[in-house]
């Protein structure tokens, strides 16, 4: 049960709208999404939940993996209770539980979750376990979309090692804070995973300045709709 979701604005609601829209257009041959970030603290974690909770409004049989499994802060964050053992990503892919032992259903109608349980150091070798690629597989046949929540690019490897097991990427960049030339470096990364990058989210975005109301659909939903069509047609 997910005990404790922030309510949007109606910018905010119309921009997490406007994102569930454009992964549409994506069609369904691409179905793991990872989304990442360059660095910590940029929102990634909350466009993820705000996405699965939106989809599954929408219809749609939606799963997020939580896949930060060295410093995830989702359960204390969303105040996420489970009945009984909380068994998550880390304890299938060492091996105490079973893949269907991970997969909660939440108090959102259509919308699971894979809890990343234990924090653990060697993320990078459990992440390469066949065991990480068959959950996701198996989780694309039962799913309309699997959402994967990785840790940020510039911080640690192992969003690299998602990616490869992963349809397309979609990185939440705060505003005024990364650089041109720092994202492109981490897009390069996850490039030479072969995951094609499908769009960016501007987060923390200020508009009540009059510079930001001026360009807020041209900065943030045009902006990320015509990357996300130009990706597709490569």
């Amino acid at each position: 049960e997910i005990t404790r979701f922030s309510a949007l604005d109606y910018h905010a609601k119309e921009a997490i709208n406007t994102l569930c829209t454009n992964l549409f257009f994506t069609g369904g041959d691409l179905k793991k999404i990872m989304i990442t970030s360059c660095r910590p603290q940029e929102g990634k974690s909350f466009v993820a939940m705000h996405l699965l909770r939106s989809l599954a409004e929408l219809g749609k049989k939606v799963v997020l993996v939580d896949a930060d499994i060295r410093a995830s802060a989702l359960t204390g964050t969303y105040g996420i209770h489970t009945q009984g053992c909380q068994n998550g990503l880390a304890h299938y892919l060492v091996g105490l539980c079973d893949m269907d032992d991970v997969v909660y259903s939440t108090n959102f109608e259509n919308a699971s979750m894979v809890l990343c349980g234990k924090h653990v150091s060697n993320s990078l070798q459990l992440l390469n376990s066949p065991k990480f690629s068959a959950l996701l597989d198996k989780l694309a046949q039962t799913h309309d979309l699997v959402l994967v929540d990785a840790p940020p690019v510039g911080t640690i490897i192992d969003a690299a090692q998602i990616a490869r097991f992963c349809d397309g990427t979609i990185f939440v960049v705060e505003s005024n804070l990364v650089s041109r030339r720092e994202l492109a470096d981490s897009m390069r990364q996850i490039e030479k995973a072969s995951c094609p990058i499908l769009g960016t989210v501007l987060n923390k975005f200020d508009i009540n300045s009059y510079s930001a109301k001026k360009h807020y659909y041209k900065s943030y939903y045009t902006q990320y709709d015509s990357s996300l069509k130009s990706r597709r047609r490569v």
